[in-house]
């Protein structure tokens, strides 16, 4: 009787420890989620092609025009599906979108390995476009309704900064990688990039879909257009920050693509071009990581538009750049604004958005940068054709410049509204 009431006691004691230990648990287990964005994000970032792309464009017969074309075809796919998959993300779950966009990511990969022509690349863009835009939102969405889930949403610049830091530093690893690689063969590393691409999918299978407000629904496009209207129409301060921050958002994408045909220019080898990503890259998550420190310290007024001059005016300045020497400090200086205003762009947007709309409306921001790359890229690649990168560059760049000019005393005035919230 006694062994039988004692057995009964540590019964009741496991049952109690076990009880509390999985309510501590469960208090935090949706963090658990910033681990497989962290290896979806590298499975994204670890771009072992992206530092010579350009160069396989030129190595497989394409001008400068039909590169920029393929390029802005993959922007093109994404401005199509970009809204709808993030509206799918708010309804069917992040986890659904995010899992489809690891397959496509992996499947695009796939086509560039088997392919060697234009119609070939083209399939592969628009594969790896759609599969981006599924990504694209999602990511940043899982991130801060999983902390807020567990209580920790006052924590999202720090882990958005962490999370925008190891896709920063995959792609420093990758692109001194990819030039080694690209030594050897300039296909290589589209196959290894295929390996990569699929790390992504059991990252994405094994995620846990944080608790949203509204419930799950049969998804709508008129609901899809809702909440276009309202971010970009009828919530004022949300319009400016979505508008805003896609203008210098497209100014660092087109700069990615740019920066390999320059240093080309200047004679520098696959494996240099592809040390020289890493470089940028390491600067960028290594800046990316203090920029809630910075913002701070500087405040919202000076942040803005530091790195709006910084980005928009150093694209200028690298494009009228003659010599290497002078180039490489103009790119470092743009690479580090780019790692301050990108995390921080997103959080001004996240503080303003609902919860139940978040991966639409960074979806549309995606969108708009997106929208304005297919159309600065064909422009560029023409003109570079024509005249010369140079020209192209700095056209471009003041492109930029007046259209940040024009939107930043509206995007700050919105800044003043989030301080008295």
């Amino acid at each position: 009787m006694i062994e039988n009431k004692t057995i009964w006691y540590l019964f009741i004691f496991a049952h109690r420890k076990a009880k509390n230990t999985g309510i501590r648990v469960m208090q935090n287990h949706y963090s658990q989620n910033i681990y497989r964005l962290y290896i979806i994000k590298i499975a994204k970032w670890f771009m072992l092609t992206m530092p010579i792309i350009m160069l396989f464009y030129k190595d497989m017969g394409l001008t400068n025009e039909e590169a920029f074309q393929l390029k802005a075809i993959y922007s093109i796919s994404i401005v199509i599906f970009e809204v709808p998959s993030g509206y799918l993300a708010d309804v069917l779950g992040r986890k659904v979108t995010l899992v489809f966009g690891a397959l496509l990511g992996t499947l695009g990969f796939v086509f560039y390995s088997l392919g060697q022509g234009f119609w070939m690349f083209l399939a592969a863009e628009l594969t790896l476009g759609v599969g981006q835009s599924f990504v694209s939102g999602a990511d940043s969405a899982m991130l801060y309704d999983s902390l807020k889930a567990d209580g920790r949403s006052h924590k999202y610049l720090k882990y958005e900064g962490i999370n925008f830091s190891v896709g920063n530093y995959s792609e420093a690893l990758a692109g001194l990688a990819g030039g080694a690689l690209a030594e050897i063969s300039l296909q290589l590393p589209f196959y290894f990039q295929t390996g990569i691409a699929f790390l992504g999918i059991p990252a994405a299978l094994t995620l846990l879909e944080p608790p949203v407000k509204s419930s799950r629904k049969k998804p709508k496009f008129s609901d899809i257009l809702k909440v276009i209207y309202y971010a970009l129409v009828k919530n004022n301060n949300l319009r400016w920050n979505l508008i805003y921050s896609s203008i210098i958002g497209t100014s660092t994408l087109t700069m990615a693509w740019v920066y390999q045909l320059k240093l080309h220019e200047f004679n520098f080898s696959e494996i240099f071009i592809g040390a020289t990503a890493t470089g940028l890259n390491l600067l960028v998550g290594t800046v990316t990581l203090f920029s809630s420190k910075l913002k701070n310290n500087m405040g919202n007024r000076v942040t803005v538009l530091s790195t709006s001059l910084l980005i928009t005016g150093g694209f200028i300045i690298a494009g009228l750049s003659s010599k290497a020497l002078f180039f490489l400090p103009v790119l470092g200086i743009f690479y580090m604004a780019r790692g301050i205003a990108t995390p921080v762009l997103k959080d001004y947007i996240n503080q303003i958005t609902p919860s139940e709309i978040r991966a639409t409306v960074l979806s549309v921001r995606s969108l708009l940068i997106r929208g304005i790359f297919a159309v600065v890229a064909p422009l560029l690649g023409w003109l570079s054709d024509k005249l010369s990168l140079a020209q192209a560059m700095w056209i471009i760049g003041l492109v930029f410049l007046t259209l940040s000019l024009s939107t930043v005393t509206l995007f700050l005035r919105t800044l003043k509204t989030h301080a008295g919230n």
